[in-house]
């Protein structure tokens, strides 16, 4: 019955959306679907498979924009309630943007929980707020409750945030953005991240974090970029596994005292017209075996992207802990509106 009355209820609310919003043209539905498969050499069979959908709506103006949408998983995800599974609702965006415009400059705030990926990469980096080690599927998945501050003046984007990791905005960091965008072929970001707000209430240790990201257009499609960072992680006497199982510290992203120099480098190479895309990415981290067990510091990938109609494929392959350990991973998205 709970799992009822929220499909009910989520239905009801983008209806009604759709309706107050019918006389602005600025109002748009939005949503997709998306499968996505997984496979090793390792596997007699897939590693993973699923299909999700992705729907709601989105609102633009001079002066304010929004959008909300919910993410939708079949039963098998594990939604039980009282035994029984149900289809996994998950509220994914919701976010609104004040703008406002003083001359040749632009400020906006914006509130609420977004994805805040700035690499451009089909499988590596975002490393100012991802965990070493993990990687993305073009697509990300790395979001958060925030607060976001943004100043645009010709080619240069700057933001300044405050991103909290629980609901009570008691842990969390401060993060800061620029980007400096050229129209053809030269664009440049740098960001830095600290966990600032861990040691309001609690004992923690500080992770700095640096990021650099650079991106070169020969011509169309022919693209030289990659991505550099510097994690460094202070120490305290205060945290440790004691203090951090009672509750009165907040348990180190990484290691006290460590540092970490991660970067990876990929080239676009054009294919007169037969793919949207292709990608060769090839990223290192020092001692990766420390976070992912036998791992090599070297990964690569190769990416093939074509997009026919409102169908969207990409195709990555790439290696997993191992250099010659290869895996496949095939999602297809298809725009419904």
């Amino acid at each position: 019955m709970k799992s009822k009355f929220l499909k009910a209820t989520i239905a009801i609310t983008i209806a009604l959306s759709a309706a107050s919003f019918a006389a602005e043209d600025n109002f748009a539905l939005k949503g997709n679907i998306q499968t996505q498969a997984t496979a090793n050499n390792e596997d007699d069979g897939l590693k993973s498979f699923w299909f999700r959908a992705n729907i709601g709506g989105q609102y633009k103006s001079e002066s304010f924009d929004a959008q909300v949408m919910f993410r939708i998983f079949g039963p098998h995800f594990g939604n039980t309630i009282d035994g029984k599974s149900y289809d996994k609702i998950l509220a994914d965006l919701y976010w609104a943007n004040y703008k406002y415009n003083l001359g040749d400059h632009k400020v906006n705030l914006k509130l609420g929980h977004w994805k805040t990926d700035w690499s451009q990469s089909t499988n590596f980096g975002t490393y100012i707020d991802k965990e070493i080690g993990t990687r993305g599927f073009m697509m990300r998945d790395y979001s958060h409750d925030a607060f976001e501050l943004g100043w645009n003046y010709g080619p240069s984007a700057f933001k300044a945030m405050l991103g909290t990791t629980d609901n009570k905005f008691s842990t969390g960091y401060a993060r800061v953005e620029e980007r400096i965008k050229f129209c053809f072929p030269l664009e440049l970001a740098a960001a830095y991240r600290v966990n600032a707000l861990d040691a309001m209430t609690k004992s923690a240790t500080q992770t700095h974090r640096v990021a650099g990201y650079l991106s070169y257009s020969f011509i169309q499609n022919l693209r030289l970029y990659g991505e550099i960072a510097y994690l460094k992680t202070t120490t305290d006497s205060d945290v440790n596994a004691t203090s951090i199982a009672a509750g009165t510290a907040v348990k180190p992203e990484y290691a006290q005292g460590s540092e970490h120099l991660p970067f990876y480098v990929g080239v676009e190479i054009p294919t007169a017209g037969i793919l949207d895309h292709l990608m060769f990415e090839m990223e290192h981290i020092g001692n990766r075996d420390e976070f992912n067990a036998d791992a090599d510091d070297f990964a690569w990938t190769v990416a093939f992207i074509k997009s026919y109609g409102r169908t969207k494929a990409q195709l990555n392959v790439y290696s997993e802990k191992e250099l010659d350990d290869i895996g496949v991973a095939l999602r297809f998205t298809t725009t419904i509106k």
